[in-house]
């Protein structure tokens, strides 16, 4: 099957008119120019690599909409799918927490998060997109070690990520100001909000904390798995982080860190409605500012997954490189940085993931594609040619 006059976004420049040929699910043969026997005609609309998120936390909105209001965990499942290949998402790493004393409440207590593991796993084959599994290790959560430990010896979990939301550090250094965030977000007064911070605290203190995080380290690598850091604060973490194996920087909550990250050749990871909004929502390093100074690797959806598009093309005017770098952030970069080489470039061999983009004041998807096939059409590209192919 011919795809034919597309603006092909490709790893190192961008080609007007050209035309990709997909068998067997892989990309085959690529031109730059049109064909006459293209089963699908562009319009000139670019033609990129699927997005590959390795941190999206969209399930937590499908399983849970409001508080109070959890829904089936199968269900939300399969409506998150269909929003990720309406947005361009063709690879995605559910982003699951092992957490304590979170502001989600259920939704990220262990049960939960194992019966979302368990539902990615078991539905995968009949999803639209490629769906994974990244849990999230909370190191004061020593409980939970033993049921992601479990997990890991099953082959359920596919990335593992280290976080430690310890009050006083990280993306939560400013104590007082995450006292009065607390406050508000949960509705309790300022002494509830300051003795649940307190108890977190003191949660840090526990002697298990590095025996059990030694042991997630050394099952997540000896399954081959990539490990990332999450919320670097100082050159100081990110020297301990990588010394565990991480190559991962996730969300560096400062240029300091983010500079020793990548001077260690670690990926750095950010948000892309950071990047789209060109600031954190918590105040911290902004994606666009990192990416400026050449400190950005890979983007992620975060909490919002229609973010990718602008949020490309708005890094595509501040990083070297232009459009074809700041693809890679959202593409092979962020495939690569997981250990998948199969998919993230437009070129021959690869998986032929890819999603059509109109360019505009909004910059509207039109169709996606996961392995050749159409998983999302909003009816533009020649509605009937679909059907027939």
């Amino acid at each position: 099957m011919w795809l034919g006059n597309f603006t092909l976004v490709l790893p190192n420049e961008v080609v007007s008119g050209g035309s990709v040929r997909i068998e067997d699910g892989v990309i085959a043969e690529i031109r730059a120019e049109p064909v006459a026997n293209a089963v699908i005609d562009g319009g000139n609309r670019y033609l990129m690599p699927g997005f590959v998120d390795l941190h999206g936390d969209m399930i937590e909105r499908e399983i849970s909409p409001r508080p109070n209001a959890e829904m089936p965990i199968d269900f939300g499942i399969h409506e998150l799918d269909k929003k990720l290949a309406a947005a361009g998402v063709t690879t995605a790493f559910a982003a699951v927490s092992f957490a304590t004393e979170s502001v989600y409440g259920n939704v990220r207590s262990l049960e939960t998060t194992s019966a979302v593991i368990e539902g990615v796993n078991r539905l995968r084959d009949n999803l639209l997109i490629d769906h994974r599994v990244h849990a999230r290790y909370e190191i004061t959560n020593v409980g939970a070690a033993a049921t992601l430990e479990r997990l890991l010896e099953a082959g359920e979990i596919d990335m593992v990520s280290l976080t430690d939301h310890t009050p006083g550090q990280g993306q939560y250094n400013n104590i007082e100001a995450y006292v009065l965030s607390m406050s508000e977000r949960r509705s309790i007064s300022i002494e509830t909000a300051q003795e649940m911070i307190n108890k977190r605290i003191e949660m840090r203190k526990n002697p298990d904390i590095e025996t059990r995080l030694s042991e997630i380290v050394a099952l997540s690598r000896k399954h081959g798995l990539s490990l990332a850091s999450h919320d670097d604060d100082s050159v100081e973490k990110v020297i301990e982080m990588q010394a565990l194996g991480v190559t991962i920087s996730e969300f560096p909550v400062t240029m300091a860190a983010a500079e020793e990250a990548v001077r260690r050749g670690l990926y750095t990871l950010m948000g892309a409605p950071n990047a789209l909004r060109g600031k954190s929502m918590s105040g911290n390093l902004s994606a666009l500012e990192a990416a400026k100074a050449g400190l950005l690797s890979t983007i992620a959806a975060d909490y919002h997954p229609a973010a990718f598009v602008p949020a490309v093309f708005k890094l595509a005017d501040v990083v070297t490189g232009g459009l074809p770098a700041a693809v890679a952030m959202a593409t092979s970069n962020a495939a690569r940085a997981a250990g998948i080489t199969d998919r993230g470039e437009i070129a021959i061999g690869q998986h032929a993931d890819l999603v059509v983009i109109e360019h505009g004041d909004v910059h509207r998807i039109r169709a996606t594609f996961r392995d050749g096939r159409f998983v999302y059409s909003d009816g533009t590209l020649h509605p009937l040619q679909i059907l027939a192919a």
